[in-house]
């Protein structure tokens, strides 16, 4: 009984260290690559787009963002856009 204890203890120190280590890194994925925006790599865009949906609005982040509905391929990121621009142009 002891032991089961004691492996179960430790398993949930191991799955509870590996959720902060997964946190850790995908944290710092998203700040090494927030103003890849234009980058050619999908997640290093999706984390810029994470990233200017916290930026202060403004008109030359307006515009940015309408370059980059323009430019991108994929729809999903193209609707992400969108939706951060609608909230820049309400504050702007």
């Amino acid at each position: 009984m002891k032991k089961e204890m004691k492996r179960t203890g430790i398993a949930v120190l191991a799955i509870g260290l590996m959720g902060v280590l997964a946190a850790w890194l995908i944290k710092d994925q998203i700040a090494r690559h927030r103003r890849d925006l234009f980058s050619p790599r999908f997640l290093r865009r999706l984390a810029a787009l994470g990233h200017m949906a916290k930026v202060e609005s403004s008109v030359a982040n307006i515009n940015l963002m309408r370059d980059f509905i323009l430019w991108e391929k994929k729809e999903t990121l193209r609707e992400r856009a969108r939706l951060i621009v609608a909230r820049m142009e309400q504050e702007v």
